[in-house]
């Protein structure tokens, strides 16, 4: 058994994320960019963030080349101790952030092919790396249900653990668990009924097949 953790991103309620708590999902991605339809506000996270303390699934609040004051002073409104950057920020951007605060960090590196690793170099300071399907112009910077070529990341040797994500859903997963050996898996559509609605069944039926 690979013991892969689980991230379900693009959290918006109570009853999906007692589902993924029940379920044993690790984490679940709190999505603050408001061009999402996995958009969050920040009274409705803080809700969440509160109400998460009596379970085990740990909140990540994702962002997208956001401010960095506004940032510093949501974190600090929100005390998130796990936090997902999906745009260009590097190394200067991760270290001031963890010089003010006590974070881990999961960077999302955009892939299409293995030319794209090289950006792993300037972001050296995350604590995670998540590989995810290469944005075009009229894309989402995630959630686009899309992937990009996962055979890249065969026998890959990466000095931090990294989660995989992009268009992952019961139908193809099975490729991840029999040739991959990711920390973890970040699904979004995969377990949506449409666009930014959760479903309950689809989150159940993915966690039980990665769980064997």
């Amino acid at each position: 058994m690979k013991n892969i953790k689980i991230k379900i991103c693009g959290i918006k309620d109570t009853t999906i994320l007692n589902c993924c708590n029940h379920s044993n999902v690790n984490y679940v991605g709190l999505v603050f960019y408001e061009k999402s339809p996995r958009y969050i506000n920040i009274k409705k996270a803080k809700e969440l963030i509160n109400y998460k303390k009596k379970l085990e699934v740990v909140p990540v609040g994702v962002f997208v080349n956001y401010n960095f004051n506004d940032l510093n002073e949501l974190i600090k409104m929100t005390k998130l101790k796990y936090i997902q950057l999906h745009g260009s920020e590097d190394n200067e951007y991760m270290i001031r952030l963890k010089n003010n605060h006590d974070l881990t960090i999961i960077k999302a590196i955009s892939i299409s092919d293995k030319n794209d690793f090289h950006k792993m170099k300037l972001c050296s300071f995350a604590d995670f790396f998540l590989f995810d399907y290469k944005s075009q112009n009229y894309d989402l910077p995630g959630g686009n249900a899309k992937s990009f070529d996962w055979s890249i990341l065969k026998n890959i040797n990466i000095s931090k653990p990294w989660f995989i994500s992009g268009g992952i859903n019961k139908n193809n997963i099975k490729y991840i668990l029999d040739n991959l050996i990711p920390y973890g898996i970040d699904i979004s559509s995969g377990v949506e009924d449409h666009p930014g609605v959760k479903s309950q069944n689809k989150i159940r039926e993915i966690v039980k097949i990665i769980n064997g």
